[in-house]
Parts: C-alpha cells; sequence; structure tokens
C-alpha cells in the first residue's frame, strides 16, 4: 500500500491538506493522526470494513475495543441514556484526554466495541484531530497508530516508522503534549470506575464525584479469559523488544539494586539501558542512561515514557531497568505502562 504522508503546520494554512486526510476516512480508508494523548490510527467508527482495516493494519486482536472520537459534546445519536455523572464529567474535561464508556446505540458497529453493548468515547484536545473528524462528516474510531503491542507513538516519525505502506495515509503535527493514552472512566457502573489511567488522573476526576475509584485490575496482570471493556486491559502492551525490569523500593536501595543488575547484564555481554530520572542521573557510571525528565514533574516523565522505550530500541538494548514511581496522580498512570511494558516484571528491594 502506498501511503501518502501529509506534514501539517497549522489549521488554518493546512486545511486543504486536512480535507485530503478527511476524503480518504469518507472513502473506507484508514489514517494516522496527531491527538493530545498519542498519535492515533483512524477509520470511520461506522463503517465495519473501514474498521476491519484498523485490526489488520496493527495486528490488533479483534477483542479488544476501539475508541470513538468525536468533534462534539453532543453525543446523543451514539449513546443511550447519558448520566448526569457523565455530562458533568463531559462539561469539565472534554476536549482532553477522558475517555467515557457508555452504552453504545445500534448505529456503533459490533466491530468497533468488539461485540460489547458499551462504547468508549472522548473528544481530543487537538486542532488538527478535531478539524480532521469535522471534514469527514463522521466519528472516527483510532487505536495508537502503532503495531499492536509496541510503544505508542508520540510524533509522527514513529508513525512512519510503524505504519509506513499499512495505512493511506498519515497526518503529521506536533509532539503529543500528554505522551499517554486518555483515561478511561466506565461510567455505566455507578459510582464510576477508571479502567486505564492516564492525564486525567483520579483526584481530578474526584473533584466531580468523589466516588469514583479505581478498578482493582488495572494494577494487575490480566488473566487469559478477562473479557476487556477497554483498550490495554487484557494484552501486553507499550512494549519495547527489549526486556524491562521494574526496580521497586526507596530510593537509595533502588539504585543500588540497579547498579548491581547492571554490573551483571554487562558481565554478561548484554546491552543495559536505565530509564531514571534527572535526580538520579548522576548514580549510574555504567549502562546507557536515558532520562525521562524529573521526579518533581511527572507529567513530564509521562510525555516522555513511551519515546524514551522506544530510544532504547533504537540504542540496540537488550535489557531496560526502569526505576518505579509512587502511584499517586500520573504516577498510577506511568506504573500502569510501565507494568504493561514489562509484563509484570517488578523486583522489590
Amino acid at each position: 500500500m502506498n501511503t501518502d504522508i501529509i506534514k501539517i503546520n497549522n489549521i488554518v494554512d493546512d486545511k486543504e491538506k486536512i480535507n485530503e486526510a478527511a476524503k480518504k476516512i469518507k472513502n473506507g480508508g484508514i489514517v494516522a493522526f496527531p491527538t493530545e494523548t498519542v498519535y492515533g490510527l483512524g477509520a470511520d467508527a461506522l463503517n465495519e470494513e473501514a474498521v476491519k482495516k484498523i485490526f489488520i493494519a496493527k495486528g490488533r486482536p479483534q477483542d479488544n475495543p476501539l475508541i470513538v472520537h468525536v468533534a462534539s459534546k453532543n453525543i446523543d445519536g451514539l449513546v443511550e441514556d447519558t448520566s448526569n455523572i457523565a455530562k458533568n464529567l463531559i462539561d469539565k474535561f472534554w476536549p482532553g484526554p477522558l475517555t467515557l464508556i457508555l452504552k453504545k446505540k445500534p448505529i456503533i458497529p459490533n466491530i468497533t466495541s468488539a461485540n460489547l453493548d458499551t462504547i468508549g468515547i472522548r473528544m481530543p484536545d487537538n486542532e488538527i484531530a478535531l478539524k480532521l473528524i469535522e471534514m469527514s462528516g463522521t466519528v472516527i474510531a483510532a487505536p495508537s497508530a502503532n503495531i499492536s503491542g509496541r510503544p505508542s507513538p508520540t510524533d509522527v516519525e514513529r508513525c512512519i516508522e510503524d505504519l509506513s505502506g499499512r495505512v493511506d495515509c498519515i497526518l503529521g503535527g506536533h509532539k503529543s503534549d500528554i505522551g499517554l493514552e486518555s483515561t478511561i472512566l466506565d461510567c455505566t457502573v455507578n459510582p464510576p470506575l477508571v479502567l486505564r489511567p492516564g492525564g486525567v488522573t483520579l483526584e481530578m476526576l474526584r473533584e466531580v464525584d468523589n466516588r469514583i475509584d479505581i478498578d482493582p485490575a488495572v494494577m494487575k496482570k490480566s488473566t487469559n479469559d478477562l473479557k476487556p471493556k477497554a483498550p490495554g486491559m487484557k494484552y501486553r502492551h507499550y512494549a519495547p523488544k527489549a526486556k524491562v525490569k521494574i526496580i521497586l523500593g526507596e530510593r537509595k536501595k533502588t539504585i543500588e539494586k540497579m547498579k548491581e543488575m547492571v554490573d551483571y547484564y554487562i558481565d554478561n555481554n548484554k546491552k543495559v539501558c536505565i530509564l531514571t530520572v534527572q535526580e538520579n542521573e548522576k548514580e549510574y557510571e555504567k549502562g546507557i542512561k536515558v532520562v525521562l525528565g524529573s521526579r518533581e514533574n511527572l507529567f513530564m516523565v509521562a510525555q516522555n515514557l513511551f519515546e524514551s522505550l522506544r530510544k532504547c530500541d533504537d540504542l540496540g538494548a537488550d535489557i531496560i531497568l526502569a526505576e518505579a514511581y509512587e502511584q499517586k496522580g500520573v504516577g498510577i498512570a506511568i506504573m500502569n505502562r510501565l507494568n504493561k511494558a514489562a509484563g509484570f516484571d517488578i523486583i522489590e528491594v
């Protein structure tokens, strides 16, 4: 397949370029495009044949539901009655990195929802994404724009790396602001339950309803018989080619253990990357250091996480040793992604 690469500077000057991509969506094609979370791979959510192409291009299991992206807060045509809590969440967080799971209407095909009677919906906070949806004249189903299981792409070059030749068009904008996929909140239960943590934190959600909680399954290894209600719940995700190991514990013990492991792997002719923060960078004399940001700014760490995992692959790492983060605020989302990337290979010290 010939993939058109279209770079966008701003929607005012490049509206016609966005319209080219929108025409491909209208005609049943698939298009990678930027959002504030990560880049997405989109198709007309209401067109079964188009949606099938997403699963084929990504190599994505068909029991993994997709998220429908909309350009308006009015979603009455897509879902059954919206609860007052859901309406309040939409008012506060849309456009933004929050996906709400609601009961779907029959207009949404089963392939889009993975045969569930619910669907995840969000309104992205990205001008290019919103203009693409609007110009397409439909709503767009879009998982992340990567080969299934790989770290999600936060810039256009990574989309090209994974999907060139597999999709009709790659629409390039700026680097994603947040760097992690959206928070997914199940609004079909009362109180609502977080099924995937993201840029909208539990603390933020509780400003709307203080009963909102996180599904205990989020931070555990999933079982094979799980029927995922949200993307990312069942399968190994976000994984680089190198083996990832997480070291969890008090700072000094974590650094000591990581240095010991670095020595062991180097002695066994393995190339080791260390995922660390600015505060700890000077502690490691051996191994290749990949700095995510400052522990004082976990939103920066989140923004750089997926790109750093991909960078470790670029550097030819055999092993990636990652420091753990406190599970509060966006730290919950960071650890959720790291746990998935590592296949829950966690060493406690």
